[in-house]
């Protein structure tokens, strides 16, 4: 990890279980982190929660689907910070509705976050780095369901988001090297997590779900420091983590 410190790294998402995660572990190691979330209150707490604690956070609310506001937030942190050396696509929501008779509100909620909002930050993220000559990381935050559709009903259309992201991650790789940039992605799919999103009442979960084994965000966030700090010529593509004895996907 020597060769990030004091880098910059932006983390969607970042108030949330795994971004929250996120953030203290790259702040242990030394970097600069953006903290980006759309939700002021939870974000303010992030903030505050570091405050005494290091100069190297600093929290911007930001809806990462709003193609000018992720302008203007870029234009701010070139200017106060500097080029992006790693973006960590945490930002992701899930609501509960049906594909036979769900909203087309509530499914273009899903698919904005999960997908567009994704792209339009790593499309930023990549355009700095291009005209930094910045050879950096960009990690998407996928999920198991992005593998197996999970039997739970009313999830409609948040796993074939999460397979977009898998998708996404390979076009990437694929754009990235036809431009010659030696800029790595990755899509880390972790199966259930404890987190806000998983604990949503907008969630259709069941008793199953609340009673299967669970990883902790500071376990995905190891993954993102294992990733991070393999040597320059390795691509660690794609990394799917499960606790130990589950059978919900």
């Amino acid at each position: 990890m020597d060769r990030w410190r004091g880098k910059v790294a932006i983390v969607t998402g970042a108030a949330g279980g795994i971004g929250s995660a996120m953030v203290e572990t790259l702040l242990k190691e030394d970097l600069k982190v953006v903290a980006v979330d759309n939700n002021s209150t939870r974000l303010e707490e992030l903030t505050t929660r570091f405050k005494n604690k290091t100069k190297s956070l600093h929290g911007y609310l930001v809806n990462v689907t709003n193609d000018a506001e992720v302008v203007k937030f870029y234009q701010k942190i070139s200017e106060s910070l500097g080029s992006v050396h790693i973006l960590i696509n945490c930002a992701g929501i899930v609501r509960q509705d049906t594909l036979i008779e769900g909203k087309t509100d509530t499914w273009r909620t899903v698919l904005d976050t999960n997908i567009l909002g994704l792209c339009i930050m790593t499309r930023e993220t990549v355009k700095i780095m291009r005209e930094n000559n910045i050879d950096g990381h960009i990690i998407h935050i996928g999920s198991a369901a992005g593998h197996t559709v999970p039997n739970f009903p009313e999830i409609n259309v948040y796993p074939a988001s999460k397979f977009a992201v898998r998708a996404l991650t390979e076009t990437y790789r694929q754009e990235l090297n036809r431009f010659g940039l030696k800029i790595k992605v990755t899509c880390i799919s972790p199966g259930r997590v404890d987190t806000l999103i998983a604990r949503n009442n907008d969630v259709a979960v069941d008793k199953n779900f609340d009673d299967a084994p669970g990883l902790e965000p500071r376990d995905i966030a190891n993954c993102v420091l294992y990733v991070l700090s393999t040597p320059l010529h390795v691509q660690v593509h794609e990394i799917c983590i499960k606790p130990v004895g589950e059978t919900l996907v």
